[in-house]
């Protein structure tokens, strides 16, 4: 599935304005006559629901509008430039390729907007004739439409969306609860692109995303996390499928929420129903009781236990899933533009300082890592862990060594006070 392409797009010159005069029998000294340019042609974005990738900009990438035509003698216009018709698959957000300022979010069938505005066309000297300046020498040149580079990213429409860890058996669950036959293996990534299906009970239907895994710095791209990412934006809650395999199922939970926060803090605040998988394994069983008390001391309501491979409790998560689904009030479809994304900095931009506060005490200041760690469970050690290996993925740590920290010192990040020890 290609969900994100970069294109170029050149709406057209406006004509430039005429200079001419009346040059008819009997008419020696005929007024202006110059007639104005036409307009530049503009570049569009439709929605066409029948496309579903972004695939055939793998064939071409540069759209031009046609140019406005100068204008003519007689006060004869100039042509206007023919638009260029760009179609995108539903979900498609556009953005500047320089800034990454958001220009459209193209969502509903049909839809449509105008992206690069075609130039103006010039005014003919006819439009400055005065009475103090009958015969005007003077007229506009058309202006000059816009050229730039855009970034087409695709985004799944979904009511749900199942996120979790790699391996925790989101295709499987969403083969059994829907009619979509995603690819199925017993190993970490078999999902390297989100598969739909669409959920019906009685004369109901939900339309539910399998997310590929998400795994620790997904938010800054690390395992392909922004393609993934992306497509979880658009649904209105999310399904958290864990591992009841897993070492620590509840620490999993906790990084996919920390990695939702970071990408963008909207996301790790949609309604989430928490599933563990395969209850179907005695020890997963025979963990059930612990996993739950403690996803419950988190503030989890009702957390559940399935086997996607037996379907034990399959009915019933499905029937919980149109409950709390149809509890969401009623709400346009999500639009990016209100949605700040995060982005790596270019290499000479920093996403942090450090500051020295006194003997043997320091300040990490930086939004995201300050986000970060507010969101770490520090009773967990493996919580900790990963914390600090994010701390050294995004050079905090060396940086801090290069400040002149020591065994035993001091570290502030947001409201936590941590002791630095090599």
């Amino acid at each position: 599935m290609i969900d994100q392409v970069k294109i170029f797009v050149q709406s057209g010159n406006g004509g430039d304005g005429a200079i001419a005069f009346r040059r008819e029998k009997f008419v020696p000294h005929g007024g202006p006559a110059g007639g104005d340019g036409g307009e530049g042609g503009d570049i569009i974005f439709k929605v066409n629901p029948k496309m579903n990738t972004l695939a055939p900009f793998g064939n071409r990438i540069h759209f031009r509008a046609q140019h406005g035509e100068k204008g003519g003698t007689s006060n004869k216009a100039g042509s206007d430039g023919k638009d260029v018709i760009v179609e995108v698959p539903p979900g498609t957000v556009v953005r500047r390729a320089d800034n990454e300022q958001i220009l459209a979010d193209l969502v509903r069938s049909g839809e449509s907007v105008i992206i690069a505005k075609g130039g103006r066309g010039g005014r003919g000297n006819s439009r400055f004739a005065s009475a103090a300046n009958q015969a005007p020498r003077i007229a506009d040149k058309g202006e000059p439409g816009i050229e730039m580079w855009v970034i087409l990213e695709l985004r799944l429409i979904a009511d749900v969306g199942i996120v979790g860890v790699p391996n925790a058996g989101k295709s499987t669950l969403l083969s059994v609860i829907s009619n979509a036959r995603p690819k199925i293996a017993d190993y970490p990534f078999t999902t390297l692109e989100p598969n739909l299906g669409v959920v019906t009970l009685d004369m109901s239907d939900i339309v539910v995303a399998d997310i590929p895994g998400l795994v620790e710095g997904a938010h800054m791209g690390v395992g392909l996390g922004h393609a993934f990412l992306r497509h979880v934006t658009r649904t209105r809650m999310l399904v958290h499928l864990l591992n009841g395999l897993a070492d620590d199922p509840v620490a999993d939970f906790n990084q996919i929420n920390a990695e939702l926060a970071l990408y963008d803090d909207r996301l790790a605040q949609k309604p989430q129903i928490v599933v563990v998988n395969k209850l179907d394994m005695p020890e997963v069983q025979e963990r059930w009781p612990e996993i739950e008390a403690a996803l419950k001391s988190r503030g989890i309501e009702k957390p559940m236990a399935i086997s996607g491979m037996t379907r034990q409790n399959v009915q019933k998560l499905i029937g919980r899933l149109f409950e709390e689904f149809a509890k969401l009030p009623e709400t346009e479809p999500f639009t990016v533009e209100e949605m700040p994304i995060y982005e790596l900095p270019e290499e000479d931009e920093a996403v942090f300082t450090i500051e020295k506060l006194g003997e043997g005490e320091y300040r990490v200041v930086g939004q995201r890592i300050e986000r970060a760690a507010a969101r770490t469970y520090w009773d967990y050690e493996e919580a900790v862990y990963r914390f600090q290996k994010m701390l050294d993925t995004l050079g905090v740590t060396e940086a801090l060594r290069k400040a002149g920290v020591q065994e035993g010192d001091s570290v502030f990040i947001g409201e936590n006070e941590l002791e630095w020890s090599d």
